[in-house]
Order: structure tokens, then sequence, then C-alpha cells
């Protein structure tokens, strides 16, 4: 699987409105085959910062970045960002999420 977290620094006028912003773009990715989720949280720190948590079938990511809506989002997103995300994006051996060893809920 390909699992990604890329950053996305808002200007501030945008952050309020960020989720909507990007909303065609996220729900035209969460339908892909092979995308196996597509989230976005807001960062408790820096009230301008956008974290998106993602993970592709590991044949899929290559079909994502070519798709339109993809290159939609190039031409979209920019306008509303102080500059340009910052990526990780890594081929792990999970195939989904895992229960956290360190701590159990009854």
């Amino acid at each position: 699987m390909i699992f990604i977290v890329a950053k996305f620094e808002t200007k501030p006028e945008w952050t309020d409105r960020w989720i909507e912003h990007v909303r065609p773009f996220t729900e035209a990715t969460r339908a892909e085959p092979g995308n196996r989720w597509f989230e976005w949280s807001r960062s408790v720190e820096e009230e301008n910062t956008w974290v998106l948590v993602e993970a592709f079938d590991d044949d899929a990511a290559e079909a994502h970045v070519t798709s339109d809506h993809f290159r939609q989002a190039q031409q979209d997103l920019p306008q509303a960002l102080v500059r340009t995300p910052r990526v990780i994006s890594e081929k792990i051996a999970a195939e989904d999420w895992a229960e956290l060893g360190e701590m159990s809920v009854d």
C-alpha cells in the first residue's frame, strides 16, 4: 500500500472554507478504484494547517496523480495556500489500520 501524509498551509482567509474548497477533489478521489482512505484533519496547534492522510493500493497511486480531478486540484488549490504542500509518501507492508498495541479500550 502507498501511505501518504501531506500538510497544506492555507492562507488565513481560506482556512475556514478549505474543506468546501477541496470537497470535489476529495469526493472524486474517494471514489477511485484502489483508494483506501482520504481523510482531512485540521491541526490543533497550527490553525492554518490541514493534514491529509491518504492511502492507495500499490497500483492505484499512478492513476490518482494522472486523473482529471487531480489535474484540476493542481490548478484550484494553490490559490488558497501559503506554500507548496509538504508530504511523506511511502510504500508500506500494512493493508489497513491496526489496533494500537500500547492502549486498549474495553
